[in-house]
C-alpha cells in the first residue's frame, strides 16, 4: 500500500474499524474489517494514544512527541507524516483537512 502525504495541518482521528492490544510490550491495531495488523514502537503508542482521545493535526501532535521525546523536531515531524500516511494507507486513521 502506498502512503498518503500528510501535511501537518492535516486533522487526524483513529478509525473506528481499528482497535488496539498491548502485545509483547509492543502497540498492535488491527483494522476489523480488513483484518490487517500494525504493531507501533513506544512512541507511535503514544500517538495512538492522543488520536484515540482526541482528533489532533499533525502539528499538535509533534509539539507533544517533541516535548514528551528526545529528537529533533525535523525528525519527528519527518517521521510522524511518514507514520500518519501509513496508518491512513492501512485505513487505521482518518485524514480530514484543517
Amino acid at each position: 500500500m502506498n502512503a498518503t502525504p500528510v501535511s501537518a495541518d492535516a486533522i487526524l482521528s483513529a478509525s473506528e474499524d481499528a482497535v488496539a492490544r498491548e502485545v509483547g510490550g509492543e502497540l498492535v491495531l488491527m483494522h476489523l474489517a480488513s483484518g490487517t495488523y500494525f504493531g507501533l514502537n513506544p512512541v507511535g503508542a503514544r500517538i495512538w494514544q492522543l488520536i484515540e482521545d482526541e482528533p489532533r493535526t499533525l502539528a499538535s501532535l509533534c509539539e507533544v512527541i517533541a516535548e514528551e521525546f528526545d529528537a529533533p523536531i525535523d525528525v519527528i515531524e519527518q517521521d510522524l507524516a511518514a507514520l500518519a500516511g501509513d496508518l491512513a494507507a492501512h485505513s487505521l486513521v482518518e485524514v480530514q483537512a484543517a
